[in-house]
């Protein structure tokens, strides 16, 4: 497999570092999208990001001139929900943004409980002291916690961003408490209920991105091919570091979006 990516039906591309960093276009993105339209390539967004709803992400890509429907995008506050019903948890204390509590309460669960069956954990841009000290206060009393993704930092044009791994890690330093799951990439099921869905073979499925241990672990584990951008966090010396076989280790590499399907 090389970036002409041939034999592909469809396409899960990472938003952050991958289509966009911050408010800027990765070069090229547009144009590789028009591609992905002209060859019959399905293509859809994944984010970790848990810090927007998938309105507010379908209003980004439209700001960005990308022809998107909210069937379009998949979150880890999907996996997340997905979860907490799995799991019949209503009540919850949540530190996380408006977006994504406007996702949850819609689907009927309290993100302000006061007798909390889980924390909640989301990327946080909002973030005050309120929802860090309840949140203390309620793992130090013994309520868990789950987490919407295990990312450590966000791509930025300027450099790395403070994301849901370095709050856990933050939460462990105050607590002691380690989340009970983690949810999103790089697990498997937040690509593959798409796939399967839409009656697709996983291995005619590319997911790209731009992180090794979120969105290549997780092509692994889906049995997708994985390619990996240079765009955003990842670099040739990160691959370099990899063992031989590890589940991070990408198909396919290249600089950005611009240089496939070409």
């Amino acid at each position: 497999m090389d970036a002409q990516l041939d034999e592909i039906d469809a396409v899960f591309l990472d938003l952050d570092g991958t289509i966009y960093l911050g408010n800027n276009l990765i070069e090229g993105a547009l144009e590789f999208l028009d591609r992905c339209d002209e060859r019959g390539v399905k293509r859809y967004f994944l984010s970790n990001n848990s810090s927007r709803s998938v309105k507010q992400y379908v209003k980004k890509l439209h700001a960005f001139g990308i022809p998107a429907v909210e069937d379009d995008v998949l979150l880890s506050t999907h996996d997340l929900l997905a979860w907490l019903k799995s799991n019949s948890i209503s009540k919850t204390w949540l530190i996380g943004t408006g977006g994504m509590r406007e996702m949850l309460e819609e689907k009927g669960i309290e993100t302000r409980s006061k007798h909390p069956e889980y924390v909640v954990l989301g990327y946080d841009t909002e973030i005050d002291y309120e929802k860090l000290s309840k949140a203390s206060i309620f793992l130090h009393a013994g309520v868990p916690m789950v987490a919407s993704h295990p990312d450590m930092v966000c791509p930025s044009p300027d450099g790395g961003l403070p994301d849901v791994g370095a709050y856990l890690a933050l939460l462990k330093t105050t607590t002691g408490v380690d989340p009970v799951h983690i949810t999103g990439k790089p697990n498997a099921g937040m690509i593959l209920h798409k796939i399967e869905a839409l009656g697709l073979d996983p291995a005619r499925c590319a997911m790209v991105g731009d992180r090794l241990y979120t969105d290549l672990a997780m092509a692994t584990r889906a049995g997708c091919v994985g390619v990996l951008v240079l765009s955003g966090e990842a670099t040739m010396a990160n691959v370099s570091e990899l063992e031989v076989g590890a589940e991070q280790q990408p198909t396919v590499i290249v600089q950005s979006v611009d240089e496939l399907l070409r």
